[in-house]
C-alpha cells in the first residue's frame, strides 16, 4: 500500500468543461439550445464554443484574465460559460439590473480584460466605461451580442465596434485545443454577491468546485437524460445555480429565453415540453397568479426548484394544483449552488396541505456533494442543540464552497476560519428529525424577488441625502417579491423643508438600482437604539413585519 500514490493517470484536474466534450459525443445530434428560431445540436454547441475559446486567445486573452459578461438567457450566455474557461480565462457574469455606477466598479474591482455585452445593455455598459476612474488605463475590449429579436443597434448609441460575438465565432478555429486547467483549484468563475460599491465581495470559484457543484445539481435533483431545461433563472445569478454546465452533463435542452413573462413561459412549457425550472419564490408567484393558470393545469408535471425565502404555503398549494411540482433549497453564491435541500419523505405526502407546505418550507439536510452542514454558536463553535429552537450561526464544509473573496484576504478569514467551517452568517435551527431551518440574516441580507441585498448599501446611499439624520433598513414581508426593502428614517432638525416619505423613495431610485429601492420609507422623530447609541434593528423589524405584506398595502 505505501508504494501507491496519486500518478498523472489518477489526478488530471476536475473541471466541468469535460461535460460539453461528452455531450457532443454522446447527444451530438440533439438539441443542446432552443432560442426563438434558433436551434443547435450539441455538437453544434461544442464546436461554437471551441471557436469562441480560440478567437478569446488570439485577442490576447491569457489564463487567468477576467472575461465579463452583460446579458440575459440568450444562446450566447450560456456558450460563454465553456468558451471563457475553455481560453483559460476566468468568467464574471455581471447582473444587468446593475447600475452604471455599481458596475463600474465591479469592472474596475476584477481587472476585466473584454466585455461581452448584449445589445439592449450597451448604453449602461457605455455610460459604466465612462465612470471608470481617469487614471484606469486599461478599458477593456467590447464584444456585442446582437440578436434578432431586438434591434441592431439602439437609436441612442452610436460606436463602432471591432467585434462582434458571432464574428468571433466565426473567425475562431474548430480544431482548437482548449486550454485546460493547470491545477483543478485554479479559478473559473468571479461572482459578485450583490454588488456593494464600497468594498465588492467577487467570490472566485475554482474548477474543481464547479465539477462538485453541478455534479451535485444533477444528483440532488435526480436529473434525468436529456431533461427540457426552461431558463427563468438568470444565468448571471450565480451561474444559474450551476444548472449551466449540469445540463451538458446529462445532454438536456436549454430553452432560452430574453425576459420572465408568465405567459410567455406558459406557452414556452406547452411548445417545448418543459420538465425543469428553477427560480426564486417570485416566479413561482407569478407563474401561480398569471391569468394562463386559470386556463387549465399543465400537461405533463413540471419540476420547479426554487431558493431563498420558503415560499408561502398557498403559493405552493396552488403550483402543485396546476402541475408543478415543488422543490426548496438553500445555497449561496459562495457555495455555487444549492447544498442544503428539503429531501421529500414519501410519507409527508399523507398530510394535510398546510403541513406539507410548513415541512417544505424547511431548507432541509446537506446534498451529497457537501461534506457537513451544522448550527453553531458563532463565538464557540459549539454545535446548538437540535430542538427546532435553539439559534445559532449556519456552517457549511465541502468541495463547493469558494476559494475565497478577490483581493479581500481579511473577509475570506472572516468567512472560512481555522475550525474548518465556512461561516455563512445566516441564523438557523436544526430540528429533531435533523432538517435545518432559517430563522434570521446576521448580515442583514434581505432577498427580494431572489435578489440578495445589502440593508446597509441603501443605508449608507440614504445618509447622503442631506435631510437625513438617521438612517435603517430593515426587510419587509411581500406577497409578490417575497421581502422588500423597508425604510425607517429620522430627519434632521431645523429643516426649512421636510421631504416626504415619496420623494425619499425617489432620491433612492435616482442613485440605487431599482429592486435595491426601498418599497416602503417610515418617517419617525428618533429610531430607537441601545443603552450604547446603537440602532435596535429587530424592533424596527418586529414593526415592519406587524405592517403586514408591502404589496398587499398597495391594493
Amino acid at each position: 500500500m505505501d508504494q501507491l500514490k496519486p500518478r498523472p493517470a489518477n489526478s488530471t484536474p476536475l473541471t466541468p468543461l469535460g461535460f460539453l466534450e461528452r455531450a457532443a459525443t454522446v447527444y451530438g445530434d440533439c438539441p443542446s439550445i432552443v432560442y426563438n428560431t434558433t436551434t443547435y445540436t450539441w455538437s453544434q454547441t461544442h464546436r461554437r464554443c471551441l471557436q469562441l475559446a480560440s478567437s478569446l486567445v488570439s485577442h490576447g486573452i491569457k489564463r487567468g484574465h477576467v472575461v465579463s459578461v452583460l446579458a440575459p438567457n440568450v444562446p450566447a450566455m450560456y456558450e460563454l460559460h465553456f468558451a471563457v474557461p475553455m481560453a483559460g480565462a476566468i468568467l464574471n457574469t455581471i447582473n444587468i439590473r446593475l447600475d452604471a455606477r455599481t458596475i463600474s466598479v465591479l469592472l474596475v474591482h476584477s481587472e476585466s480584460k473584454l466585455i461581452f455585452v448584449d445589445i439592449l445593455s450597451l448604453p449602461l455598459i457605455l455610460e459604466a466605461i465612462c465612470l471608470l476612474p481617469p487614471n484606469y488605463t486599461e478599458h477593456p475590449l467590447l464584444v456585442i451580442i446582437t440578436d434578432d429579436e431586438v434591434p441592431s443597434t439602439p437609436s441612442s448609441v452610436t460606436v463602432d465596434f471591432r467585434e462582434t460575438y458571432e464574428g468571433m465565432v466565426e473567425k475562431g478555429d474548430p480544431r482548437f485545443d482548449w486550454v485546460r486547467p493547470a491545477s483543478e483549484w485554479d479559478p473559473i468563475v468571479l461572482n459578485y454577491t450583490s454588488g456593494t460599491t464600497s468594498s465588492p465581495k467577487g467570490v472566485v470559484h475554482c474548477h474543481r468546485g464547479i465539477f462538485i457543484a453541478a455534479t451535485n445539481s444533477v444528483l440532488d435533483w435526480s436529473l434525468p437524460n436529456q431533461p427540457v431545461f426552461l431558463w427563468t433563472l438568470p444565468m448571471f445569478h450565480g451561474n444559474g445555480w450551476t444548472y449551466t454546465w449540469a445540463m451538458a452533463a446529462v445532454g438536456g435542452i436549454n430553452i432560452c429565453v430574453r425576459k420572465f413573462d408568465a405567459p410567455v413561459i406558459y406557452g414556452l412549457i406547452q411548445r417545448h415540453g418543459a420538465t425543469h425550472i428553477c427560480g426564486a419564490p417570485v416566479v413561482l408567484n407569478m407563474l401561480t397568479n398569471s391569468p394562463n393558470s386559470e386556463e387549465k393545469p399543465l400537461k405533463n408535471p413540471v419540476h420547479f426548484l426554487t431558493a431563498g425565502s420558503p415560499p408561502p404555503a398557498v403559493v405552493l398549494s396552488k403550483a402543485e394544483s396546476l402541475g408543478f411540482v415543488v422543490s426548496h433549497g438553500y445555497g449561496l453564491t459562495e457555495t455555487a449552488g444549492v447544498v442544503v435541500s428539503c429531501a421529500w419523505k414519501p410519507g409527508w405526502n399523507r398530510l394535510p396541505a398546510t403541513e406539507r407546505a410548513r415541512l417544505k418550507g424547511r431548507q432541509g439536510v446537506k446534498t451529497v456533494g457537501l461534506t457537513q452542514v451544522d448550527v453553531v454558536d458563532p463565538k464557540t463553535g459549539v454545535s446548538v442543540k437540535r430542538d427546532g429552537s435553539s439559534l445559532g450561526e449556519i456552517v457549511l464544509a465541502g468541495g463547493s464552497v469558494m476559494l475565497g473573496y478577490l483581493k479581500d484576504p481579511v473577509g475570506t478569514s472572516r468567512s472560512m476560519r481555522e475550525d474548518g467551517w465556512f461561516y455563512t452568517g445566516d441564523v438557523g435551527v436544526i430540528h429533531t428529525d435533523g432538517y435545518l431551518e432559517i430563522k434570521d440574516r446576521s448580515k442583514d441580507v434581505i432577498i427580494s424577488g431572489g435578489e440578495n441585498l445589502s440593508s446597509v448599501e441603501v443605508e449608507a446611499m440614504l445618509y447622503t441625502n442631506p435631510a437625513v439624520d438617521e438612517a435603517a433598513v430593515v426587510a419587509r414581508p411581500d406577497e409578490f417579491w417575497g421581502e422588500t426593502p423597508c425604510a425607517f428614517v429620522s430627519l434632521k432638525n431645523g429643516l426649512s423643508r421636510k421631504p416626504t416619505e415619496k420623494e425619499i423613495m425617489e432620491f433612492c431610485r435616482d442613485r440605487l438600482p431599482h429592486y435595491m429601492v426601498p418599497k416602503t420609507v417610515v418617517l419617525k422623530d428618533e429610531l430607537p437604539k441601545t443603552s450604547t447609541g446603537k440602532i435596535q434593528k429587530f424592533v424596527l423589524r418586529e414593526i415592519a413585519k406587524a405592517m403586514g405584506s408591502s404589496r398587499a398595502s398597495r391594493l
